[in-house]
């Protein structure tokens, strides 16, 4: 027996208005239109992937070997602390309450 997965759908409350000129309208409804969806869809869909990616690039981490390898040397065998991160630690204590 087939199950009919229905999608759910958060509450749209808040809204978004933008000011285009006609030939940005026209490439949108077209481009909507051979999506087959409504241009609302097309245009929240399009924003919604740009502002990931967007999000994506500014917090992904991108690294050449030899700075990849320095990176995951450091994580992997960090440096004993200095006199000065043993005071930072201390002072970090004091103010916790620790």
């Amino acid at each position: 027996m087939a199950r009919i997965r229905r999608q759910q759908h958060s509450r749209k409350e808040q809204r978004l208005e933008a000011r285009v000129t006609p030939e940005q309208k026209r490439l949108i409804e077209r481009a909507a239109t051979l999506r087959g969806t409504t241009i609302t869809e097309f245009v929240v869909r399009s924003a919604q992937e740009a502002a990931t990616n967007t999000i994506k690039e500014f917090e992904v981490l991108h690294l050449r070997e030899e700075a990849r390898d320095a990176f995951v040397n450091a994580v992997l065998n960090p440096p004993a602390p200095n006199d000065a991160a043993r005071a930072a630690a201390e002072r970090y204590k004091k103010q916790m309450g620790l």
